[in-house]
């Protein structure tokens, strides 16, 4: 949390600053909702187009044992190649940065090899502002915390073809658990008797947009039919 640094935005993702994970997901005094700073949520398909969900390892200092969607992470400061996306980046649709990053962390996080997810594949569709405090808080007692989420987040999707799905080797230090579901058993496993715990950020986009991207991946992929480059979605 402290060699690692993020890249901190204004609320129009303007870049302003650079700090480290620790600093940055601090939710105290002084910064009540941490410090504002760009983030991605893969959401990556099989060839069946059942979606590769993973369970945050209980050790995570923040939101541990949260089920959530198939990695999210940040793009860094000061990695070649770069991971901080420009202005023309974002309004191409290219974001390189956060691509880059995507790759890095689901060969970090889930052992699936660059080659498997180069960042050609990934479709880029918009940006979610939101931010969260670290209610489950078993692991709040270390130093420095409490902790939350203040976060840009792009969204990242990704769908593997016909016959070469992705090897997975989930990072125990990572990951507790890994489960690719059909629409249907998502619902059943986000319904409150299951007594699952999900991610505020996943819970956000499954309520709001993951259906509608779902019911047609490849078009989802395939089209521009659901980017939205301008659009900053807020939900606080």
């Amino acid at each position: 949390m402290f060699r690692d640094e993020c890249i901190l935005v204004d609320e129009l993702d303007a870049i302003v600053g650079h700090d480290s994970k620790y600093v940055t997901h601090r939710f105290i005094a002084d910064q009540p909702k941490g410090m504002l700073h760009r983030a991605f949520s893969v959401f990556l398909f099989n060839s069946e187009n059942k979606l590769l969900l993973q369970q945050r390892a209980a050790s995570k200092i923040t939101f541990p044992s949260v089920w959530t969607n198939t990695c999210c992470s940040h793009p860094l400061y000061g990695y070649e190649p770069t991971e901080v996306d420009t202005a023309e980046d974002i309004a191409s649709g290219s974001v390189p940065g956060a691509k880059r990053a995507a790759v890095r962390k689901l060969q970090h996080e889930l052992g699936i090899p660059p080659a498997q997810v180069p960042t050609g594949a990934f479709k880029y569709l918009t940006r979610l502002h939101y931010c969260a405090p670290d209610d489950f808080a078993e692991n709040q007692a270390m130093s420095g915390g409490p902790w939350g989420e203040h976060e840009m987040d792009y969204i990242l999707v990704m769908r593997s073809g016909a016959g070469a799905d992705v090897d997975v080797h989930p990072n125990p230090e990572e990951i507790d658990a890994t489960r690719w579901v059909t629409r249907d058993e998502l619902r059943g496993m986000m319904d409150p008797s299951s007594g699952l715990r999900w991610s505020p950020w996943f819970r956000i986009i499954a309520e709001r947009f993951l259906d509608t991207w779902w019911k047609d991946v490849e078009e989802t992929i395939g089209t521009d039919k659901h980017v939205d480059l301008g659009t900053i979605h807020k939900v606080m």
